[in-house]
């Protein structure tokens, strides 16, 4: 293979789409200015394997946009960095980094073509975030939808409410969808400790508050289902509707283990045995933006609220506390969780009396991160709407 073909080839895999097209004019005004280009920078450091096409585009963003005065070809980076794999709101992240190191004039500028790209690419507007300041502590609730039923929504030990993000935008359509922080995660890291599930339950009445929501419609995944149960049980006459995703009505004995060897071996110690629990071997091999996601959230996680939520987790105290709920219930696993595994929801389905059951296929512990096409589907029949 010559340098040309090289070029051309690097330049599809990074870029999204051919040489000859994207640089038509270039090639039409200097052949050799596009030979120059083609061959000396696509066929040349932009082709070597030693940082991930990924990477490469998120490092030609910033430094486009730190340039200044090239928003057309910052706009194909742009273009690219999606193709890639990059998030919207990793590409908004983006540019606030660039503010800290070339001022806010390029930042706001690069800001404006990251927007513009994604108009044009049909991506949704990310959720508004909320400053929300509860009985001990502040959090952040992240909002997509202005009217229609409230819904609540409670995320996994260990991550934040962006786990919820891939399901929002179908979620928020005839409905007002609010995502937040519970106590030691996220905007809520070092909340008050120790803290108890009744905490974390009227932590979510707090919000529910904040917003003037008398009753909600209620969805939780694992330990986020944890606390939407003790809400539940604690405070039924405001629950709508409840959906358990992935979560267990009783604690299980590896909780303290988890919570001492946050405590004692670090938080890089609990990257695998984690991430190997909530995700597939292919989903871990492709290393997509959920698992990234998880892995640095795990990485970055704070021991003392790491131990903390695990310990709150171990006095879960709900099972056979839900038989009178008067509440439509959702009750859905993944055909792949071996954590919260089939047998555990059933077992949980089969203690709340008329609740609908459902086994997502392919789907593992971490549903919305890994299957959220499945959980947005069951999720939007499950819940009403006003269309």
């Amino acid at each position: 293979m010559d340098r040309d073909e090289r070029g051309r080839r690097a330049y599809k895999g990074l870029m999204g789409v051919r040489a000859e097209e994207a640089f038509d004019d270039v090639r039409r005004i200097s052949s050799q200015m596009y030979e120059t280009v083609l061959d000396g920078a696509f066929g040349g450091p932009l082709a070597r394997a030693e940082l991930s096409r990924r990477d490469r585009e998120i490092a030609s963003t910033a430094i486009v946009a730190s340039l200044g005065g090239a928003d057309r070809r910052l706009a194909s980076h742009v273009r690219a960095a999606l193709h890639q794999g990059v998030a919207p709101h990793e590409l908004l992240a983006l540019a606030e980094h660039i503010s800290v190191y070339a001022g806010f004039p390029r930042a706001l500028n690069a800001l404006d073509v990251v927007h513009e790209v994604l108009q044009e690419a049909g991506v949704p507007d990310q959720p508004t975030l909320h400053r929300v300041k509860l009985a001990d502590h502040e959090t952040v609730v992240a909002q997509k939808g202005d009217h229609g039923p409230a819904v609540i929504l409670s995320h996994s030990l260990g991550v934040d409410w962006r786990m919820w993000e891939p399901v929002m935008e179908r979620l928020s359509q005839g409905r007002r969808v609010f995502a937040y922080d519970f106590r030691g995660h996220g905007a809520a890291a070092g909340a008050p400790r120790p803290f108890s599930m009744d905490d974390l339950s009227r932590d979510m009445g707090g919000v529910l508050d904040a917003f003037g929501v008398d009753r909600a419609h209620v969805v939780g995944l694992s330990m986020g289902g944890g606390i939407a149960q003790t809400f539940a049980v604690r405070s039924p006459e405001r629950v709508e509707s409840l959906a358990l995703l992935a979560t267990t009505d009783h604690p299980f004995a590896s909780f303290e283990g988890r919570a001492r060897s946050g405590e004692v071996d670090g938080m890089e110690a609990q990257i695998v045995p984690t991430l190997t629990r909530w995700f597939t071997a292919p989903a871990l091999a492709t290393n997509g933006w959920g698992v990234q996601y998880a892995r640095e959230l795990i990485r970055r996680f704070d021991p003392a609220d790491w131990a903390a939520a695990w310990r709150a987790f171990k006095d879960v105290d709900v099972q056979g506390k839900l038989a009178a709920l008067d509440a439509p219930t959702l009750v859905m696993v993944g055909e792949e969780d071996y954590s919260t595994t089939p047998e555990i929801m059933s077992g949980v389905a089969e203690r709340i009396p008329g609740s609908t059951y459902r086994v997502l296929p392919e789907t593992p512990h971490m549903q919305t991160l890994e299957k959220p096409d499945l959980v947005a589907d069951a999720l939007d029949r499950f819940l009403p709407a006003d269309r």
